[in-house]
């Protein structure tokens, strides 16, 4: 039986992918992903074959990776972060069914939400929630009850899909919405291009943070209302100087 690894590459620089999927990228024949993320990987992993598909074509994706293994080659998903937190490890599932006789691996990688906390200090150290503002498959009034659950739960959250060409002012009305359950002042920060040329960091309040211009390639994080600014760093307390 044939083997497809979905691996999580982590949020774009090869030191940051772990050890396990950099192995398996290594042994495959065919490297397989979206154009930005294989992009990412290519010079490192030299003499592969990659295959690409753009943004709205996972489907295709996947069933090219489940047609590759069928010609007997050993093939490698590639997703941004981890493959299960907003990857395509769950539709290569879904997609297998199809295929029974090729088996499906997922590599866990580090996901944003992560590694934009290290960048910052610690503001996730308590209980936390991921959040995507991207409406592109989950209905806006979805999105708008877990923020609402969330700051009235005194979640730290952490955003995914802040922000696009058609959603510009998404972000200024999720904090609108956390606005009802926690302080202005609430602190809270940006982190772009994480691991990547270019990653840029900023700690800010919440009612800054409303009307902060961000991007896709931004993480924001919401901090509860234990969370404060130590220094340069956002850090969250779990409660351990308290015991």
């Amino acid at each position: 039986m044939s083997t497809i690894y979905v691996a999580g590459i982590g949020p774009g620089s090869y030191e940051q992918m772990t050890i396990e999927a950099a192995e398996a990228l290594k042994s495959c024949d065919v490297i397989i992903g979206y154009t930005v993320y294989v992009d990412l990987v290519k010079e490192h992993f030299p003499g592969k074959e990659f295959l690409t598909t753009p943004m709205k074509k996972e489907v295709q994706r996947c069933r090219m990776a489940f047609e590759e293994a069928e010609k007997g080659k050993s093939v490698a998903m590639i997703c941004s972060g981890d493959a299960g937190v907003y990857g395509m490890a769950g539709l290569m599932y879904e997609v297998g069914q199809d295929y029974p006789q090729v088996q499906v691996k997922v590599l866990p990688g580090v996901t944003a939400a992560t590694a934009g906390a290290a960048v910052l200090g610690a503001p996730l150290i308590h209980d936390f929630c991921l959040i995507s503002l991207s409406d592109l498959l989950t209905p806006w009034e979805k999105i708008e009850a877990r923020l609402l659950h969330a700051a009235e739960a005194d979640f730290a959250i952490c955003l995914y899909n802040p922000s696009s060409k058609k959603r510009k002012d998404y972000l200024n009305r999720a904090c609108g919405l956390l606005l009802r359950y926690q302080s202005e002042d609430t602190v809270c920060a940006v982190v772009r291009n994480i691991g990547r040329e270019g990653e840029q960091n900023q700690i800010m309040t919440l009612k800054e943070l409303q009307n902060t211009q961000v991007d896709m390639f931004t993480t924001v994080f919401i901090g509860n209302s234990q969370t404060k600014k130590l220094g340069d760093y956002m850090v969250t307390p779990r409660g351990y100087k308290d015991v």
